[in-house]
């Protein structure tokens, strides 16, 4: 970074005066790329040519632009592809062909950073992450003695993650080629129906004690034009951890159906399952689903283990403040609490904490959920199938009848569940359920606005949490970091006069993504006498807001600056869940 600001000094691109308002600048601004860049000191397109030119004449690497915060690479190799008279490729949008792939040496690969893209009946297209290193292009053109190499060029971090997932795939080659040989030697079409390949069984163990080892809470296995791809949801975020050649799709997706319970036959109606796996010694469950698309079929395995239902409710990791709140709430005699979020928020999880928290052998409680994701003890649960006319609203009709004390609702979904589920918070019972909505205040205006009366709401209602999961910071490679001016611009009001962010550098304990784990930021909002009042007067959100700030309320996007300045997550992973 020093000696880039060096050059772009000696150059002109930057004026000293440039720097001295930047280190003047009260608080003083970081000498960096993105505050020069944000502070508009520096005109990007003439840098950009610049820095394309540097890189040609080797005075400087991409891999080294790469690092510094605020470059964006692609308009650079843009220009350096058109100097050169060849082709800039954005990996993440090509569907590379794994037939090309293991036509040859993974560890030749590995040694020149290139990688095949596509073959075409006139030449092969590779992408280098130095396009001017003639020797591996050499090397590559005489591993492809029929057809001549068209030399692309990618980003160098976009070479690395695929060569890396590629090296995962490679070290299952010889299973797969098991595979072939399995539906070869049986027929193609019975194998493929009955799934039944011992080798596509052990592919199947490896996938699935992959993504665990790897914390995943999807698998997703998808069929494209060329390939089949296996990806992990990781913290939230997908990735890519196997690629396969499309053939092995077919073979693939009968033995996950099978086990599933499902119609391998079937393939133009989605379907849904579930089955058990022991794998490493611990017992998970997998709700499958399948859905038709283009080119086969997209099947999404949920991985639930079974014992992180347990979770305690003041381990979810939400603030000491919101954890007093929503335990006051859900320790009610009767009333609804409500938890809302988007999908993917660990609202489920939530419920279950607070389930567990308010357990006692004296009451009855039992859940309607779809699908019922953990079984509890001491606890009736009924799984919604409305196919059999067992709708939400008509478990609900049939729970009042059975005596309960408290009463979990999976997820509100119509008026008629939820008119159902505020006639019996009033009449005796609490009643926990979830409702999507993006804050908490929010929620009140959702209920009013699917025809519930307000005084119903006002008398009904005891809590609403609303809450994300954000990614936290891996405690192997966390280290001190100062994020962009324009962020810490619109947190200002947030930050102590003495302040302190984090980020991760990336290291092997977070498969290099600088985060492991989630943490829950979350706003819990309480019905005082006051807003009860309000609601029932039909006062505006803008009106409940200011009456909730004065009571104490701290919004989600507070509470997920406080996780971030007490190093638990990042600034920008704030930015990226919880500001609308």
């Amino acid at each position: 970074m020093v000696k880039l600001i060096k050059m772009m000094l000696e150059e002109k691109l930057i004026s000293k005066d440039a720097i001295s308002k930047l280190v003047r600048s009260r608080p003083p601004k970081k000498i960096s790329f993105s505050n020069l860049v944000l502070e508009k000191m520096i005109d990007l397109h003439t840098v950009q040519i610049y820095l394309a030119k540097q890189v040609r004449e080797g005075v400087i690497t991409l891999a080294h632009l790469e690092q510094i915060q605020g470059i964006d690479l692609s308009p650079i190799l843009t220009v350096i592809a058109k100097e050169l008279k060849i082709e800039f490729v954005d990996l993440d949008e090509t569907d590379l062909d794994m037939h090309l792939f293991n036509k040859i040496p993974y560890k030749q690969l590995l040694k020149y950073n290139a990688m095949p893209i596509e073959e075409t009946d006139l030449s092969i297209l590779v992408a280098f992450e130095d396009a001017l290193d003639m020797g591996a292009q050499e090397a590559l053109q005489r591993l492809f003695p029929k057809k001549p190499i068209n030399i692309a060029i990618a980003k160098p971090s976009q070479l690395r993650k695929y060569l890396s997932q590629m090296e995962i795939t490679d070290s299952v080659k010889g299973l797969v080629n098991d595979v072939r040989k399995d539906l070869s030697r049986g027929g193609e079409s019975k194998e493929e129906e009955e799934g039944a390949s011992p080798a596509i069984v052990k592919l199947i163990d490896i996938i699935l004690k992959s993504s665990i080892v790897s914390k995943a809470s999807d698998i997703h296995v998808e069929a494209t034009e060329k390939n089949c791809l296996v990806r992990d949801r990781i913290d939230g975020m997908l990735k890519q951890t196997f690629t396969f050649d499309k053939d092995i799709f077919g073979p693939l997706s009968s033995r996950m159906k099978l086990m599933s319970n499902l119609d391998i036959a079937e393939k133009r109606k989605p379907q849904d399952g579930r089955f058990s796996a022991l794998v490493g010694g611990r017992e998970f469950d997998f709700r499958v689903s399948t859905l038709p698309t283009m080119y086969g079929e997209s099947i999404v395995m949920r991985i639930l283990d079974k014992s992180k239902v347990m979770i305690r409710l003041e381990d979810a990791g939400m603030s000491a403040h919101n954890y007093e709140k929503i335990s006051q709430g859900i320790a009610v005699p009767y009333g609804i609490v409500l938890v809302t979020g988007p999908t993917g928020s660990g609202k489920t999880t939530t419920l279950y904490g607070a389930l567990n928290a308010i357990k006692d052998p004296r009451d009855k409680i039992i859940t309607v959920e779809d699908p019922v994701e953990y079984q509890m003890n001491g606890i009736q649960q009924v799984q919604v199938k409305a196919s059999v006319g067992l709708s939400f609203a008509d478990a609900l009709r049939s729970i009042l009848r059975q005596d309960p004390d408290k009463i979990m609702i999976g997820e509100i979904r119509d008026q008629e569940t939820l008119r159902i589920a505020i006639q019996a918070a009033l009449t005796g019972h609490l009643v926990l359920s979830t409702l999507h909505t993006n804050d908490a205040i929010s929620a009140i205006n959702r209920i009013l606005d699917m025809g519930i009366e307000t005084y119903l709401v006002s008398g009904a209602v005891v809590a609403i949490q609303a809450q994300r999961l954000v990614r936290k910071l891996c405690v192997h490679c966390k280290i001190e970091h100062i994020p962009e001016e324009r962020l810490i611009r619109d947190v200002q009001e947030f930050l102590p006069e003495k302040y302190i962010f984090y980020t991760g550098e990336g290291c092997k304990e977070c498969g290099h993504s600088g985060y492991s784990g989630r943490e829950m930021i979350s706003e819990v909002l309480t019905i005082s006498e006051v807003l009860a009042r309000m609601i029932a007067n039909g006062a505006s959100k803008e009106e409940m807001t200011v009456q909730a700030n004065k009571e104490g309320f701290i919004t989600m996007f507070a509470d997920g600056i406080r996780k971030a300045l007490e190093g638990d997550t990042t600034l920008e992973e704030i930015y990226r869940v919880a500001r609308e």
